[in-house]
């Protein structure tokens, strides 16, 4: 259906019409072998991010030319300069710069007749159907074959695995209870699936290339974020009927692709940002009208994560040096951060610190942990490492945080064990040398811990909190996260939200 639907708009003819004017190259071939499994065959987004001229307004092309032949931090993105020629390289960037003969539409009418109520609002049982403890469950993503896994966190045992949509992104997001998990998939679809039942409720298609989505604080509404078409998506949480669509134009009329969506609970409110704008909307949530606040910002914001009252939002530019503390309350810009290596701050997290809250944040283009003080919003340290990483770590009841070197070369096998106390690298571990090892999260209690081994022949592997050692490893197909309902739901600081 989502094929059928899309052809009817955009046809891999029409492609090929696209690419007749770099005749002398084989620029068709190049693209199908190198680009269309990550970009889609019609350029329309898929693992990776649609390539159309819209959504190139940030990348000239000498830097497309740069990402393709070097590949890009903080990306699965590979480089090609091995693999094809500078004109072969040239004529692919040509190629994405040429605007489609037409641009699928994705609206209201197009969300509306793609929505699936697998099951009657309402109908299933309040309880569990299986006996482990609901709160501490992990919710095991594996990209590799597009399947999740639900794991119960006591016995480390699976209770079910069952197949998603393609290539899930951003997290899944839970209901407040947690009895609700809520999945964005990168072709834009919305799941929600009933863990206590074990059975998907409700889908809808929100857009064709999707950023990621939130759940409101009071589990009434689901936000989602796409980067194609340009657009925010309200969805009714109980069955994903559709709510509304707001368009992401800028205040400077331009239209834009949406960074991230999160929650904000203890605002009542969704926080977005424009990733072709310089500015973020908080949207309220109570009244069911969601008007649009805008907060101008400094810089473009390409990631951000909050304090933990969320009154502060800190937010960096990819490729910046610096990152932005905007003051919620006020709107206002009160702090810039000292970042040299292009923050991960979707992966920050806080901590009490010689009487001081302290975010911390990896690199992904240098080899260090930021800490910050978020009194004073000054470097407390950088802590050096192997390598660039991508995910941190900790939890409330754990004297240590880890972090990976996930972005690097030669230490993708790597986990850091960090000190909350010192600020020091106690120990670092290579689990499974010369397999990536990413993604750590913690148990309910915080005394175990779950890495994920990103391959498609992985593992997810458990560790002792206090200890340090291995007590059991379970065979995954790339399993790219692990989501614990207890500390999403409560909004651990040890974790993402």
């Amino acid at each position: 259906m989502i094929k059928k639907s899309l052809c009817l708009c955009v046809s891999v003819v029409g492609l090929f019409l696209a690419f007749e004017a770099f005749a002398g190259q084989p620029v068709e071939k190049n693209y199908a072998e190198h680009c269309a499994a990550c970009h889609g065959a019609e350029r329309l987004g898929g693992v990776g991010p649609a390539l159309l001229p819209e959504n190139l307004a940030r990348l000239n092309r000498a830097g497309a030319f740069k990402t393709t032949a070097e590949g890009r931090n903080a990306s699965q993105m590979p480089g090609f300069a091995d693999k094809l020629s500078a004109d072969e390289i040239k004529a692919l960037v040509d190629t994405i710069y040429t605007p489609l003969p037409a641009v699928p539409v994705w609206g209201e009418k197009q969300i509306i007749a793609s929505h699936l109520q697998h099951v009657p609002s309402g109908s299933l049982p309040d309880r569990p159907v299986f006996n482990a403890d609901p709160l501490n469950l992990f919710v095991v993503v594996e990209l590799g074959d597009h399947h999740a896994t639900i794991l119960d966190g006591d016995k480390f045992e699976p209770i079910v695995r069952f197949k998603t949509r393609f290539a899930l992104h951003g997290g899944p997001k839970f209901s407040p209870d947690g009895r609700y998990v809520y999945f964005a998939s990168r072709d834009g679809w919305i799941s929600k699936f009933d863990i206590y039942n074990l059975k998907m409720v409700a889908e809808v298609r929100a857009g064709i290339n999707t950023r990621n989505l939130a759940v409101s604080g009071d589990g009434r509404t689901v936000l989602v974020g796409n980067y194609l078409p340009h657009s925010l998506v309200l969805l009714n949480a109980e069955d994903l009927a559709l709510i509304k669509v707001i368009p992401a134009v800028g205040q400077d009329g331009k239209s834009s692709r949406v960074s991230a969506v999160y929650q904000a609970a203890p605002r009542g409110s969704f926080v977005a940002a424009l990733k072709d704008a310089k500015e973020v909307w908080e949207i309220p949530y109570g009244d069911g009208k969601f008007p649009a606040r805008r907060i101008a910002t400094d810089d473009y914001l390409d990631d951000f994560f909050f304090d933990q009252a969320y009154r502060h939002m800190i937010g960096a530019a990819r490729g910046g040096k610096k990152g932005l503390v905007i003051d919620l309350d006020s709107g206002k810009k009160i702090a810039t951060l000292d970042l040299p290596g292009m923050p991960h701050l979707g992966s920050g997290i806080t901590w009490e610190y010689q009487g001081h809250p302290v975010l911390a944040t990896p690199n992904l283009k240098e080899p260090l942990v930021s800490v910050i003080d978020m009194t004073t919003w000054q470097t407390i340290k950088q802590i050096k490492t192997l390598g660039g990483g991508f995910f941190m770590r900790s939890h409330e009841n754990t004297p240590y945080a880890w972090t990976d070197g996930f972005n690097s070369t030669d230490h993708r096998d790597v986990m850091h064990i960090i000190d909350k106390r010192t600020l020091e690298v106690v120990k670092i571990l290579r689990p499974m040398p010369g397999k990536t090892a990413a993604h750590v999260e913690f148990t309910r209690d915080g005394k175990y811990v779950l890495i994920s081994i990103w391959e498609n022949d992985g593992w997810l592997l458990v560790y002792d909190a206090a200890t340090l050692k291995e007590i059991k490893r379970l065979p995954m197909n790339k399993p790219s996260g692990k989501y614990n309902v207890y500390n999403k739901i409560t909004r651990s600081a040890g974790t993402s939200h």
